[in-house]
This record gives C-alpha cells, sequence and structure tokens, in this order.
C-alpha cells in the first residue's frame, strides 16, 4: 500500500494536466492510467492523430489546387496511406512520450492499470489498494452510438476506427454533423473519399452561431460534402464489404438508404466511469450519467473530485485542463477558478471554425440588447494572398457598455485568433480596446481589429 497526498485516475488532458500541477504544489501525486500510454483520447486516438491527418490531407489539397497558381508546377502528389499513418502515429508517439517525460520530470507516479474505488480515500489498481487525502476523477468519455447501429471499428466506425482504416475508403456516411464528422470527413473527404452527413437536426454543428453554421456547410458543400439533414438513422446493415444506411426523413417521414463502404459513428460522446464503484459509494450522478459536483469540483463524497467529460460541460480537452489545475489549487487549499463564459471552441476544417462566449441566438433568448461587427477575410491581404479569402469574424457586443459578449470565426487561423478574444473577453473589454490595439500588418488577425471597428464607426477595409 503507498499513500499519497492525490490520487487522479485517468491520464487524458484533464488528468494528466491535474497531477502535474498538484505535484507543482507539493503535493506527492499519482495518477492511473490503464493504457499503454500517456495522454488519454485526446492524444491517443483523439484531438492530436486527426490534426496530423488534417494536415496531411490539406497539404494535399493545397499541392492540387493552389500550387500551380503559385508557380510551383509539378504533379500532384499520390497518397501512401501506410506512411501517412505512420507520420500520424509519429505525431502520436512524440506527445505521448513528452507527458511521461513530464511525469518524470515532476515526480508524478504513473499506476499503470484501471482504477477502481472501493472506499472514500482508498483507489484500487490491480491487486494493490493506495490510499490518498484526495481523489480525482478524470476518466474522459466514450464514443455513444445509435440503436441499430453495431460498430465493429473495422467498417462502421467511431472516430477511433476512422483514425486507423486500412485504406481510403471510395465512399463514407457520416452520422452526425458534429466537429468530429465533419473533421474526419474532411480529412477523407480531401482523400478522395465521396463523403456523405447524416444529421438528425437541420443544421450542422448544433449549438454554434446560426449564420456561421450556413457559411460553413456551403463552403464543406463546394469541397465536395453532400448532406441530408433533418434525418433520423434508423440502422445499418453490413454485407458484402457496403454498408447500407437506412434514415427517415423528420418533415415526412419517408425512408431512404445510402450505401457506402465505411460508415463514421459520430454522434457524439458520454461519460465514461464504468468499473471505478461509483455506486456502491453512493457518489451523486446527473440524469445523463455525469458525475454531479459542487462549485469547487468535489462530489456528493467528501474528498472525491471530479473534472473534464465525466461531468457536466462541454467534452473539450482545455475545458478539462482547466477543471485539472482549478482542482490541484483547490485541493492545495488554494483558490481554483474556471470561466466557463469564455471557454472556445474550435473545428480545424479548412477554413477552421472558431467561437467564444455568446450566439446570436442566445442573446435573442435572454432579450439583451447587442450589436454586431462583421469583417470578411475577402477584405484581408494576407488571407487573399494564401487563397483563403472565404469566410468572416464576427464580434458581438453589448449595444450599451460595448463589452464583447462573443466572437465567432470562420477563416484561416481561426483557432488561433480567437484568443485575442478571449483574453479581451476575460478582462471585461470592450469591442473598442481591441479596434484601438495595433495589430501587425499582414496578419490574418487583422480581421479581428477590423470587425472591433465595426461595432463602432466601422471597418477601414470594407
Amino acid at each position: 500500500m503507498a499513500e499519497f497526498d492525490v490520487i487522479v485516475i485517468g491520464a487524458g488532458p484533464g488528468g494528466y494536466v491535474c497531477a502535474i500541477r498538484c505535484a507543482q504544489l507539493g503535493l506527492k501525486t499519482a495518477c492511473v492510467e490503464g493504457r499503454e500510454t500517456l495522454g488519454g483520447t485526446c492524444l491517443n486516438v483523439g484531438c492530436i492523430p486527426s490534426k496530423a491527418l488534417l494536415h496531411a490531407s490539406h497539404m494535399l489539397h493545397e499541392a492540387a489546387h493552389n500550387f500551380e497558381k503559385m508557380g510551383l508546377v509539378a504533379s500532384v502528389p499520390k497518397v501512401d496511406w501506410a506512411k501517412m499513418l505512420g507520420y500520424k502515429d509519429d505525431v502520436i508517439a512524440q506527445n505521448t512520450k513528452g507527458i511521461e517525460f513530464l511525469f518524470k520530470k515532476n515526480k508524478v507516479t504513473w499506476l499503470k492499470g484501471w482504477g477502481q474505488i472501493p472506499a472514500a480515500g482508498q483507489v484500487k489498481v490491480g491487486d494493490e489498494i493506495h490510499t490518498a487525502k484526495a481523489i480525482v476523477i478524470a476518466t474522459g468519455s466514450e464514443p455513444s452510438s445509435l440503436p441499430g447501429v453495431e460498430i465493429d471499428e473495422e467498417t462502421v466506425v467511431t472516430s477511433t476506427g476512422a483514425l486507423a482504416l486500412p485504406k481510403v475508403p471510395k465512399s463514407m456516411v457520416v452520422i452526425g454533423a458534429g466537429v468530429i464528422g465533419l473533421e474526419m470527413g474532411s480529412v477523407y473527404a480531401r482523400l478522395g473519399t465521396e463523403v456523405t452527413v447524416v444529421e438528425y437536426l437541420d443544421a450542422i454543428t448544433p449549438g454554434m452561431d446560426g449564420e456561421v453554421a450556413k457559411t460553413f456547410q456551403r463552403i464543406l458543400g463546394r469541397q465536395g460534402f453532400k448532406f441530408v439533414m433533418g434525418a433520423a438513422v434508423q440502422g445499418v446493415k453490413t454485407a458484402k464489404g457496403k454498408n447500407a444506411v437506412t434514415y427517415r426523413l423528420r418533415k415526412d417521414d419517408s425512408e431512404a438508404t445510402l450505401e457506402a463502404e465505411v460508415v463514421l459513428v459520430a454522434t457524439g460522446r458520454r461519460p465514461y466511469t464504468a468499473g471505478l464503484g461509483l455506486e456502491a459509494l453512493g457518489v451523486e450522478m446527473e440524469k445523463r450519467g455525469q458525475v454531479k459536483t459542487d462549485a469547487h469540483w468535489q462530489t456528493s463524497v467528501k474528498g472525491i473530485y471530479a473534472i473534464g467529460d465525466a461531468i457536466a460541460g462541454p467534452m473539450l480537452a482545455h475545458k478539462a485542463e482547466d477543471e485539472g489545475m482549478a482542482v490541484a489549487e483547490v485541493v492545495a487549499g488554494k483558490a481554483g477558478h474556471v470561466n466557463y463564459g469564455v471557454i472556445p471552441g474550435v473545428i480545424y476544417t479548412t477554413p477552421e471554425v472558431a467561437s467564444v462566449g455568446k450566439t446570436e441566438e442566445q442573446l435573442k433568448e435572454e432579450g439583451r440588447a447587442y450589436k454586431v461587427g462583421k469583417f470578411s477575410f475577402m477584405g484581408n491581404g494576407r488571407a487573399k494572398a494564401v487563397f483563403q479569402g472565404e469566410g468572416f469574424v464576427k464580434i458581438l457586443a453589448d449595444k450599451e457598455t460595448d463589452r464583447v459578449l462573443g466572437c465567432h470565426i470562420i477563416g484561416p487561423a481561426a483557432g488561433d485568433l480567437i484568443h485575442e478574444v478571449c483574453v479581451a473577453m476575460e478582462f471585461g473589454a470592450a469591442a473598442q480596446d481591441l479596434a484601438l490595439t495595433c495589430h501587425a500588418h499582414p496578419t490574418f488577425s487583422e480581421a479581428v481589429r477590423e470587425a472591433a471597428l465595426a461595432c463602432g464607426d466601422g471597418p477601414i477595409h470594407a
């Protein structure tokens, strides 16, 4: 039996960050992880490998469509799929080994195996029971499916299987028009796969600003995506190397079937807490399966905390990281803080899509008086120079105070540009504060300044 101040269960973005911060604050810390590598879903079969494939496929697209325009005359590269997967795996290995190094550097003990909580203050890993003053549940989430859809991770796959297909399929049906489905769909569409997205709702990317969602769908359509909206999938049948996806249109109850080599089930994720023994402990749960926590991320059992995808809120790696650091501060007797109103969301397609704060739809629903500042990337010199003039920056500000309430970007480097607005919102800045801040020229970030100017007397380049 080993004694620790803190034991974190799960070494994903929330768990490993929490463990490192606990150790930095002087707490004797252990982290339980059953995978062969650290980093959880994000680093092993999620965020990182998908970005590697998005980057590789984007380079192929550039070579096919834009190289010649720049005077780079050469034949379009051929896809060596095995080598591309090898590149992806190398990126994963670099990142997971990096976390292993950070654990050693910060003296975090890696307890290899799957964790169980037999009692408050105890964590069982294998046959050994370890004690801790505080336990943090950071077990993440797993893909969810639909009735009538059996996942085999070969031809009917989740994002995990989609990252390791044996070959590039000729056709793919993506069930669900959320972030994961559209990102993975983008990878394969660029590689030549015919991609059809089937979505239950009438708009893609639920919760996104409506204007951005419409623009995004239009751009993806031009990239070869086909969309079937307002469609409830009834089931998937597999026979002779083909998958038949049957769906029912909500508007008229008519049924139709799509055939594809591969079906990607991207209908969201659900908290993964199986095997922890939470029910026997009396840990309260939310209706949707999340662990219930208070304002300090503590569960109904004293000394047991929970963060990340295992609790309520957006299932985002950076949200889990913020909560991990905050819980570490709380356990160390300090004040942990997460501003849930300023958590950005990014979709890493081309163009990228990023948002933070309120959407127009939310502000209208709240009855709040607001103003809109918009600027198109067609007016941005840098964007036009790299063939990425599609999209815009949209800033929402309070009509009376000019305080920034939200920002929505579709365009080049949107995932990086959004953070200027995040910092502004964290400090309670006005749109004018962004507008009066000098931005280097020529940069994509000038589009953010122009959108801020549009909240006042107007942009310069539009």
